[in-house]
């Protein structure tokens, strides 16, 4: 059976059941079974693969969050769910969906410090640099600054709480009665096997459709054609299971994508490095945007050039800063970035033409000193130029995940298009409406995380309530 299925029958039997039943075990799974467990609900969270590896994981497992104590702590003030909202806002230019941004701004923090708090999770707050849209320091990460860290810390959390987690268990098919409420969950094993789960209340956590090649085509075809980095696992059944009940969806044009992804190496190169001065020419030798705009967008940039690449190009002041990173290193480990004494150097080992590069520099440090305006509208005076030894990165856009998704109250129940929510099914992270608009260039860096764990936190909350009604 295809996922994404509905029933109108009743379950023809029950083999387990569950006061919350979770779908995903990704970072919004996690948070929401882990706020219900605390409360003292039954929790079961499904898992399609053999090991949770997801799209958190993938992630740089950085999450935005204002007016937190970890801010505090480490000296950075003035940071409001206000201000942060008005960040969200205006990389949207408006167009985000202004309930859930508020929702999300002002639910983060308290997040991410109930995690700390209740489950021992440990954040620090990255202040070294200001990715692009946000006014304040305030991405915060675990200290090993990676997705897949945050995912395992999330993990042995709910392993500590005694939450199972059910793995190889594919849902594909939900039961739902007369009342619009989910009765149980159909799930497939490897083997065929079929189990149903009944639940008393539903968190749909199965992200997005990024994996669908088909649902990608029809709502984003402008990255159709780019690489897929995101986990193959996220095919919409979440969406396909809130259309079939009628629920309201909005923005399913949107979506996260990256124009820093080392080619073909698959790492991700943060664009940490751009915020330090680095540049994108394309294999022309050539710049073709301004590269202190969102990560998100400059896939679009980076996929429209010549062969779908382009170059990041820096010197050594902005390697050492990005070796911090553990992704990078990896790419340094991996052989993605070229290193080069000189100017000349590196033009022949990345076969860029090297009079073109020559220009290049040349008119960049025009613009660096005053002398001229740069063409893209990038400014460069407060950057220092480039200085000798250089490298470069092969890199291509990528589509991660997709943004739009079913719309969520604020105890994160789903609702239908005229605001009623369903009795118990609830969504979070890329399986509900995010907070980015209806356009990629919406995406402010952190929304995806942001909105897994605030909504997440939501969901589980809500869930333990609607389970015991």
């Amino acid at each position: 059976m295809e996922a994404g299925a509905v029933s109108r029958e009743p379950p023809p039997r029950i083999d387990a059941s569950a006061d919350v039943v979770v779908i995903g075990a990704g970072a919004c799974g996690l948070a929401a079974a882990l706020k219900a467990g605390d409360a003292g609900a039954d929790v079961l969270v499904l898992e399609r693969d053999g090991s949770a590896s997801g799209s958190t994981s993938m992630s740089s497992g950085f999450v935005p969050a204002p007016a937190t104590r970890f801010q505090w702590t480490a000296g950075i003030e003035d940071d409001t769910p206000d201000r942060f909202l008005a960040d969200i806002m205006a990389k949207s230019h408006g167009s985000s969906h202004a309930r859930l941004a508020a929702l999300a701004a002002r639910t983060i923090g308290p997040a991410l410090e109930w995690l700390a708090d209740r489950h021992g999770l440990e954040w620090i707050v990255l202040d070294d640099f200001l990715y692009p849209g946000h006014s304040r320091h305030r991405m915060h990460a675990v200290p090993e600054k990676t997705g897949a860290a945050l995912l395992a810390r999330m993990q042995a959390a709910t392993e500590r709480a005694g939450i199972p987690v059910v793995c190889d268990a594919r849902a594909v098919r939900l039961f739902v009665d007369d009342l619009d409420r989910v009765r149980g969950v159909e799930l497939l094993r490897p083997d065929g096997a079929a189990e149903i789960v009944g639940c008393g209340a539903l968190v749909l956590a199965c992200n997005g459709y990024g994996g669908s090649r088909e649902l990608v085509a029809r709502h984003i075809p402008e990255i159709a054609g780019g690489l897929y980095y995101g986990h193959a696992g996220n095919t919409g059944d979440a969406l396909t299971w809130g259309e079939a009940l009628g629920a309201d969806v909005a923005h399913l044009s949107a979506y996260q994508g990256h124009g820093s992804l080392a080619h073909p190496h698959g790492i991700l190169i943060s664009w940490a490095l751009m915020t330090k001065g680095a540049i994108q020419v394309n294999t022309e030798g050539r710049r073709f945007s301004d590269e202190s705009g969102g990560y998100s967008e400059q896939a679009v940039c980076v996929v429209s050039q010549p062969g779908g690449v382009a170059w990041n190009v820096y010197d050594q002041r902005i390697h050492d800063f990005a070796l911090a990173f553990p992704d990078y290193r990896d790419a340094v480990a991996a052989g993605a970035v070229i290193r080069a004494a000189d100017l000349s150097e590196l033009a022949r080992a990345t076969h860029l033409p090297e009079a073109v590069l020559q220009e290049t520099f040349i008119e960049l440090e025009a613009s660096r000193s005053g002398r001229r305006k740069d063409a893209f509208g990038r400014d460069f005076s407060s950057l220092p130029p480039f200085e000798a030894p250089f490298c470069g990165v092969r890199v291509t856009g990528a589509l991660f995940h997709t943004q739009g998704g079913l719309v969520i109250d604020d105890n994160a129940r789903v609702v239908r298009p005229d605001g009623a929510p369903f009795p118990n099914l609830f969504a979070g992270g890329g399986a509900a409406c995010g907070v980015s608009g209806p356009n990629v260039s919406g995406y402010l860096s952190g929304n995806g995380l942001l909105t897994a764990l605030a909504f997440g936190f939501l969901a589980g909350e809500g869930a333990l309530d609607r389970s015991l009604n």
